[in-house]
């Protein structure tokens, strides 16, 4: 496989370049995809001792993504194909793990190899998102891992009135505001509800640790 394509893709995504260490985690995650596996850890990304620092979102993270973006529309020959959004019945289409946005649309075809690549550099740029949006607040991994998945799923990150109490240190506060998050075009949707108590779930655990 060409890596330059996937590269240049993660870089455009975080308007920078790389690290070595950054590096590593992508030709690890790309050989991942390409023997067929899940993406299991991104921990090894940034490698965090300062929490100002970009963090990386962890494997219980990661696990709770792919538990409720799946790979839906899967073929036959292992590959995947866009699908509508469930709430508005169009826009903005999908594919894979939950990847949206330019060049996404009826009739678009990846393999499982793009769809996991893809997923790797999302999962980066999300967590980078996160870390500016709570800066130096304390927060633990299981917390951190429940608002990267919150965020990669609303893109919400910089407005929610969740982020504001998770930095003022209302943990209880900031876990009931997970459940508010649970409609698409302005319905009730079951799915969004059952991964909101999961994202609560997981954030609560790390509140507690």
């Amino acid at each position: 496989m060409d890596r330059k394509p996937i590269f240049d893709t993660v870089r455009r995504l975080l308007k920078r370049g790389f690290s070595r260490r950054e590096v590593a985690a992508l030709d690890a995650a790309i050989d991942a995809a390409q023997r067929g596996a899940a993406v299991s850890s991104l921990d090894s990304v940034t490698g965090v001792t300062d929490p100002r620092e970009t963090r990386a979102i962890g494997t219980h993270g990661i696990a709770l993504i792919q538990q409720f973006e799946g790979l839906a529309r899967l073929r036959p020959d292992g590959s995947v194909e866009a699908y509508p959004d469930p709430g508005t019945g169009g826009e903005p289409w999908t594919i894979g793990w939950g990847a949206t946005g330019r060049g996404i649309g009826p009739g678009t075809v990846w393999s499982r190899s793009e769809a996991d690549a893809r997923l790797a550099a999302d999962l980066v740029r999300y967590a980078a998102d996160v870390s500016r949006a709570i800066g130096d607040a304390p927060t633990s991994q299981a917390q951190f891992d429940a608002l990267v998945s919150f965020h990669y799923n609303t893109g919400a990150i910089a407005r929610a009135t969740l982020t504001r109490k998770h930095l003022a240190g209302d943990f209880a506060g900031a876990e009931a505001e997970f459940a508010r998050w649970n409609r698409a075009g302005g319905r009730v949707l079951a799915g969004l509800t059952r991964r909101r108590a999961a994202e609560a779930a997981l954030y609560r655990e790390g509140s507690s640790a």
